[in-house]
């Protein structure tokens, strides 16, 4: 079983854990963009042109399945990559986890980029799965590109500022960009202490895209399997390594140990 993921840079390495977890025989193939990030400036015409690359790239690779592991990816170019690479390669979108969230009945926040803040895909997703619930959309400038370059420093002013924004009373947090989850220890410490509470709960979306992934394969997670899958890196396009900021995250430090290259 060979699965490639892409996103514009390392926001792909909680979705390509949570494969490897469940599949510790599947071969990876780990598709980025660092000569175009970051992808969420662009239009969404520029940003589908520069997604359809990546995916080409991994594409060229024959894998089994394709994860868009990118949520602004997801919103303006799923359709164009769907279209393109099915039904001979499944594509899996990355959605945020507001249906979950919304479950419980509680007070939801969504934590997502600013341009994903505010846009008719998520207030979409509002309006179908959390209809009734209370919704706060904190837009989280900055934090991004604060994770893709492992800067611990901008990490914490940027989620310092989203806790800032969100209501002292929320009880449910969704990690609505998949660089989020790489900081989600960060992000708790602040809103526990922003809430003066810890038990709040927290929904990314890496562990259900590599779920959705294998059941689009007809398979299932195997997590005990021996631990024989491959990793391939390629970066617009050519096989490189990981980025050294990579290792700033036990995600990356993890895949890393696999033997992958770092630079």
């Amino acid at each position: 079983m060979k699965i490639a993921l892409m996103d514009s840079g390392i926001g792909l390495l909680a979705a390509a854990t949570a494969v490897r977890r469940l599949r510790p025989d599947a071969d990876l193939v780990l598709s980025s963009d660092p000569d175009g990030m970051p992808w969420g400036p662009r239009t969404p015409a520029d940003l589908t042109e520069r997604a359809l690359s990546v995916a080409r790239a991994a594409a060229a690779l024959r894998p089994d399945a394709l994860i868009v592991a990118c949520n602004t990816a997801t919103v303006h170019a799923l359709d164009t990559l769907r279209a393109e690479l099915e039904p001979a390669i499944p594509v899996i979108g990355t959605v945020p986890a507001i249906k979950p969230a919304a479950a419980a009945g509680g007070r939801v926040a969504i934590w997502a980029t600013p341009a994903t803040t505010g846009s008719a895909y998520q207030r979409g997703l509002i309006r179908d799965f959390a209809n009734g619930v209370r919704v706060t959309e904190v837009p989280c400038p900055g934090l991004a590109d604060a994770v893709e370059a492992a800067d611990g420093a901008a990490v914490a002013d940027a989620v310092a500022a989203a806790a800032a924004l969100t209501p002292a009373d929320v009880t449910d947090v969704v990690l609505g960009c998949t660089h989020y989850e790489l900081v989600e220890s960060p992000i708790k410490a602040a809103l526990a202490a922003r809430t003066g509470r810890a038990e709040l709960v927290y929904h990314g979306s890496a562990e259900a895209v590599a779920v959705q992934a294998l059941r689009r394969l007809g398979s299932r997670p195997e997590p005990a399997l021996p631990r024989t899958g491959g990793l391939t890196v390629l970066r617009s396009g050519r096989e490189g390594s990981l980025p050294a900021a990579a290792l700033g995250y036990a995600e990356g430090r993890l895949l890393a140990g696999e033997g992958a290259r770092v630079g």
